[in-house]
């Protein structure tokens, strides 16, 4: 009489399907995990030529109180990647500086071609709304915020 495979009997088959009770956990666990690493860009940087400063200062204030406007060499304004007209500023500004507390820091960053009655036009409009912290970034400002990330 023979052994059959060396007198060994597995206890049980394996199975060629693939066990699918657990894949819903799997799931929602990557879900959770990519939905908390995931970082969320405030404002999208816009194509300008960055001015030059010999000194800045930096802001220390959190985001949720910093209103970025850029304006572009054609007069084009964008307020938090928003494109608005120059009548637009101050309805803008106003509630958002009210909303916060009257701690709204507003960082105007203009090309360094831009003529200076666009900026002009930006600034008045900004007074109109009632802020008065205006901060002019500059190309230093732009270099350290990247190294900050």
């Amino acid at each position: 009489m023979g052994l059959k495979d060396g007198g060994f009997q597995r206890k049980s088959e394996a199975s060629d399907q693939i066990p699918s009770s657990s894949l819903a956990d799997i799931a929602f666990l990557l879900l959770i995990f990519f939905m908390v690493t995931t970082v969320f860009r405030q404002e999208r940087e816009r194509p300008i030529e960055w001015p030059e400063a010999g000194a800045t200062e930096e802001i220390d204030e959190s985001r949720e109180n910093i209103m970025y406007i850029w304006v572009e060499r054609d007069g084009g304004v964008y307020i938090n990647d928003q494109a608005v007209s120059m009548n637009e500023i101050a309805g803008l500004v106003a509630p958002a500086w009210m909303e916060s507390g009257r701690r709204l820091r507003i960082s105007l960053r203009a090309d360094a071609g831009v003529p200076y009655r666009f900026v002009y036009d930006v600034k008045e409009g900004i007074k109109d709304g009632g802020a008065i912290y205006v901060v002019f970034a500059t190309d230093l400002e732009r270099r350290m915020g990247r190294e900050r990330r």
